[in-house]
């Protein structure tokens, strides 16, 4: 149900109305398809959503693993979501020149962890929501424009 804006939060009480004013406009008029189906989703059958954490699990590891395989790269295994968060640091290019670099000359999307703040400088962001075929094609060009070098 990506994209379909609905959920809820657990948070201490003194957050609640900062987080309100946040969530507002994302999360308010949730339309009524969209709470029948996060209903049916919640109360349903789970074996398929037990499938595809397990398969997410398998992207995640494998997608992981290749990138660590990576010079330069380094991609702790994430514990939610399905994004690698991978520290380009030791690969001495910029992370946005990198994540612009992989985009244009690679063909992998990416998103530049400066993106997220100043902390986030020196990472990059992929999503491993596909399938492991394509997974595997993307750090495969990945590798290949770290190995022609940082020029």
């Amino acid at each position: 149900m990506t994209g379909w804006r609905i959920g809820y939060g657990v948070m201490p009480p003194v957050l609640v109305d900062a987080v309100n004013k946040l969530m507002v406009n994302s999360n308010s008029c949730t339309a009524s398809f969209t709470q029948r189906a996060a209903l049916a989703a919640l109360t349903g059958p789970q074996e398929d959503a037990h499938l595809m954490v397990a398969e997410f699990k398998r992207r995640r590891d494998a997608f992981c693993a290749a990138l660590n395989q990576i010079p330069g790269f380094h991609c702790e295994i994430p514990g939610g979501a399905f994004y690698a968060y991978a520290n380009v640091k030791r690969t001495g290019i910029d992370s946005r020149v990198l994540a612009d670099r992989l985009l244009q000359e690679a063909g992998v999307a990416c998103l530049n962890g400066g993106a997220f703040g100043h902390f986030g400088e020196g990472y990059i962001r992929f999503s491993y929501a596909n399938s492991l075929e394509n997974l595997m094609e993307a750090a495969r060009r990945i590798g290949s424009l770290i190995a022609k070098g940082t020029s």
